[in-house]
């Protein structure tokens, strides 16, 4: 099968399309033929850095839209034929920019009716990682204040949606030529960060989603309400503001998003009800995951890029 490897660490220059041997479904595992994978952040440092998956050579990709092919022993959940999506492995490699990819069952969900592989293969890492900021660690809830940081990015636009979808009150950070995009989405506020100080602008909110790290963690906190929670995506690093949090009779926590068939299914239902989709901001085939990585890493994307592999 065709896959993206790379033998080294460096800039998407380092990715090639190579010819690697198809998978086999293990015990509670199923086999995808590989419709569609999302690229994420976390790709483009996994290449530059090797990360949480070790020395080269390393296979990327945790987002996935495909087709059942084949089932390994004691899978219930799904037959060969049946589209399913979602996000292997993470943080261990899955390598879904391929042609086929192995996946446990209880790591994906039934796609969602009425959309492509392409809209998706969007959802999986971003989507989880909003809906288990928002639900899972900060109980996100009918009235609540939520502040979102990039709300335009791939995280953002999904944390707009869910927070809406779930009855908060969004205030989201943008440029001002994307306001008009998260206004969009259903934010009630929109504020451009590079006018406007958002700690100065912004009070009384009981949840901060941070997708930025540096200063943005601790200039988030003065933005709370007692009792409020800042969520950061962005970095380890940013656990020491759990200290200074405590200090200020507010909380902090670095959070690492997780398998979960669970909020797979809430993901799905919530597209089904028309209350979530995904933005796409580029499509390119599997053999142009170098430039999807240079589009990605220069920060101006408004919503997901996506790489198509079959189909």
């Amino acid at each position: 099968m065709r896959a993206i490897g790379q033998d080294s660490f460096g800039g998407p220059e380092v990715l090639k399309v190579v010819e690697a041997d198809r998978p086999e479904p293990g015990i509670s595992e199923v086999l995808i033929r590989v419709h569609a994978a999302g690229v994420n952040p976390t790709d483009w440092w996994h290449r530059a850095t090797g990360g949480l998956l070790g020395d080269s050579p390393v296979r990327l990709g945790w987002d996935v839209s495909g087709v059942v092919e084949a089932v390994g022993l004691g899978v219930t959940m799904f037959k060969p034929g049946d589209e399913v999506f979602g996000m292997p492995r993470l943080p261990q490699a899955a390598g879904t920019y391929a042609e086929y990819v192995t996946s446990p069952a209880r790591h994906l969900a039934r796609k969602p009716a009425g959309i492509s592989h392409v809209e998706a293969a969007a959802l999986p890492v971003a989507a989880l990682t909003a809906w288990q900021s928002l639900v899972d660690t900060a109980d996100v809830r009918p009235g609540r204040r939520v502040l979102i940081h990039a709300a335009a990015g791939g995280v953002g636009h999904l944390a707009v949606q869910i927070a809406k979808a779930r009855g908060a009150y969004v205030i989201g950070t943008a440029r001002s030529a994307k306001r008009d995009f998260v206004r969009g989405l259903g934010a009630d506020e929109v504020i451009d960060y590079t006018q406007v100080d958002f700690a100065s602008a912004v009070g009384d909110v009981d949840i901060v989603i941070d997708t930025i790290g540096g200063d943005y963690g601790p200039r988030s906190l003065r933005t709370l309400r007692p009792g409020g929670i800042v969520v950061s995506l962005a970095s380890p690093a940013e656990a020491h503001l759990a200290s200074k949090a405590q200090e200020l009779g507010v909380r902090a926590g670095f959070m690492i998003v997780e398998p979960d068939h669970a909020g797979m299914k809430a993901i799905a239902a919530l597209v089904e009800a028309g209350q979530l989709r995904a933005e796409i901001d580029t499509v390119l085939p599997l053999e142009q995951a170098a430039k999807a990585h240079e589009i990605g890493e220069a920060g101006r994307t408004t919503g997901k890029i996506v790489l198509t592999v079959a189909g």
